[in-house]
């Protein structure tokens, strides 16, 4: 059974990674991308810049091993997957930044040091949430999660979670009105100075990235495996493509604010609103 749910994590990683590349329209410039040469600045942090997107890639994995494929079945079944995943965004927020410092150069460092600031005003609310979603189980494993979700979706249940987790989602995948990093106000930020096949690795593990915190987010709020007639594991997949083409259309169609304006809104409305969810969620609970 193991080496069944790890076929299935990677399966699902390599098939939801295309559908992210074919969302976002990136196939001839990614492919273009492999076959260019890569240019390097002066005395980059040459470890830094090859394990980045690599970890990257491995966190989206590891956070995918903890979603169940189907009710009672996942690869880490862990009383604590809701932590496993929390510790996976902390690590990213590393990750991002040290692709970003790797470079040594002006715009990647700018993005590594925006994305750093922006991190933990986003972070705190995707706890705030998870921890709500969490309270009707009583417990912190995803498997737990799901089953109290067989009457009632947290969607319904909790309406104001899977919104405001669409934000996170935007800011781990470093897309649209959340892509602080890889900005095109700073010449792709911590990507500016990547070329070749590096930079089509970054995009790859990003994509991934996107499939792991999508299927995360039909666990916790649409019930993941749940659902008549089909199997666990295509209704998983099927809920995780919609909310991936959702916030791939969000990331292209939402406007970027100002760091400094996007900043006010994380901790002015976004964090508040959270903790409020959290403590109506909890009083609901009980």
């Amino acid at each position: 059974m193991t080496g069944l749910l790890v076929l299935a994590v990677l399966a699902t990683l390599l098939a939801g990674t295309c559908f992210a590349v074919l969302l976002d329209r990136a196939q001839p410039a990614l492919v273009a991308e492999f076959f260019r040469s890569r240019v390097e600045t002066e005395a980059p942090d040459r470890l830094n810049r090859d394990l980045a997107p690599a970890w990257y890639l491995a966190l989206a994995a590891i956070g995918l091993s903890v979603v169940p494929f189907a009710p009672g079945l996942a690869l880490i079944d862990s009383p604590a997957g809701i932590v496993i995943w929390g510790s996976c965004e902390a690590l990213i927020v590393v990750t991002v930044f040290l692709h970003g410092w790797a470079p040594n150069a002006p715009f990647p460092l700018i993005g590594a040091y925006r994305y750093a600031a922006l991190a933990l005003p986003v972070m705190l609310p995707s706890m705030f949430v998870l921890i709500a979603a969490a309270l009707p189980a009583q417990s912190l494993s995803l498997i737990a999660i799901v089953d109290s979700q067989r009457e009632i979706w947290n969607v319904i249940r909790q309406p104001l979670g899977l919104p405001l987790f669409l934000v996170v989602a935007l800011a781990l995948t470093l897309r649209g009105p959340m892509d602080y990093a890889d900005g095109a106000d700073i010449a792709t930020g911590t990507s500016a100075e990547e070329s070749g096949a590096a930079r089509a690795t970054w995009y790859l593990a990003r994509a991934a990235m996107l499939v792991s915190v999508s299927a995360l987010a039909a666990t916790v709020f649409l019930g993941g495996p749940l659902g008549p007639l089909l199997p666990g594991p295509v209704w998983l997949w099927l809920k995780t493509a919609a909310l991936m083409a959702l916030t791939a259309w969000l990331g292209h169609h939402v406007a970027r604010p100002p760091p400094g304006r996007m900043l006010t809104l994380l901790w002015i409305a976004l964090l508040p609103l959270s903790f409020l969810h959290l403590a109506i969620s909890g009083v609901l609970a009980l």
